[in-house]
């Protein structure tokens, strides 16, 4: 096969989910690096599954987000790209798929975390997995990693069009005042002193959004703290909610800007836990629709895939 036939292969990242409600357990061990997970918190994440439908969705939702960029990768003819899901905690494990993509004989991988902002927890752990993959199948084809694109403008775009969208669902007359409270998942303080792009790049994506919607009152919170004694990146959703309550306001919209998709962070931890919350406190708490496998995420992918490989140095 010549150069000019070989496929470019994507591998389109993600940390993955529980395909099942007992699989909850083995997702945990994995997620905790082989450390067992205590029997009553095993039980509480799996009581979250179990109310949000007995399973993540967002491996299917990335397993058809590669099937459509695929596709749309490949509209001006031919098979020239193969878009691949390697997932960092669960089946298909990226180690897995690397081995798959590499029978197809590839020009070269290219890396792509399904994760607008960069961090050396998240997206640098993913590319750890790929390293981990190349060095232990001797692998030598060529490969490059797509960098952040938190303040891309089809991203951008998206995420104001849900915005305005969600809005519909809060009585006309106070429309115009709800504010939005932007949130993230919160990361460890001590990436602050490593000097970690995440937070930054967070709050970069905030400010694009929030350049778009004409004045509207804006918030922002970190959401999900892990369970670990050490200190995370705050302020929480929670004490965010707490203070709007005090302040008079009646409603609150809240725009998950470090999410593409459907999870049990969204699912959960927001439409269930923070609505509860939210509605002890008096307050009507609602939620933007995630992008998942939209058209709009789609060509975003599209695009930014485009930009890099004109800038495409890739290193073997």
């Amino acid at each position: 096969m010549s150069v000019s036939q070989r496929p470019i292969a994507v591998l389109l990242m993600a940390m993955g989910g529980p395909d099942s409600l007992e699989n909850v357990e083995p997702f945990l061990l994995d997620v905790r690096g082989g450390r067992p997970t205590p029997p009553e918190l095993v039980e509480e994440i799996r009581e979250r599954y179990r109310a949000t439908g007995g399973k993540s969705p967002a491996v299917e939702i990335t397993k058809d987000v590669a099937k459509k960029l695929e596709q749309r990768l490949n509209d001006a003819g031919g098979e020239r790209y193969r878009v691949y899901v390697g997932l960092r905690h669960w089946h298909p494990f990226i180690k897995e798929t690397y081995a798959e993509l590499l029978g197809e004989a590839p020009e070269h991988i290219i890396g792509f975390c399904l994760a607008p902002q960069q961090s050396s927890l998240s997206t640098g752990a993913y590319r750890k997995k790929v390293e981990e993959a190349r060095s232990a199948l001797q692998s030598i084809c060529p490969m490059s990693y797509v960098g952040s694109w938190h303040r891309h403008p089809g991203l951008i775009a998206a995420i104001v069009e849900n915005i305005h969208q969600a809005l519909q669902k809060f009585p006309a007359d106070v429309r115009a005042t709800v504010p939005v409270l932007f949130t993230a998942h919160s990361l460890p303080e001590r990436i602050v002193a490593m000097k970690d792009p995440y937070p930054d790049e967070v709050h970069g994506t905030v400010e694009a959004v929030t350049a778009l919607l004409d004045g509207r009152p804006t918030l922002f919170a970190y959401q999900s703290q892990g369970r670990s004694a050490e200190k995370w990146l705050g302020p929480t959703v929670e004490s965010v909610v707490e203070e709007l309550a005090c302040g008079g306001h009646r409603q609150v919209l809240v725009a998950p800007v470090g999410f593409l998709c459907d999870h049990v962070e969204t699912l959960y931890d927001i439409d269930i836990e923070l609505k509860q919350f939210a509605a002890g406190r008096g307050l009507q708490l609602e939620r933007i629709a995630m992008l998942n496998n939209s058209p709009a995420l789609i060509d975003t992918l599209a695009s930014v895939l485009t930009a890099h490989e004109s800038s495409l140095c890739p290193t073997s």
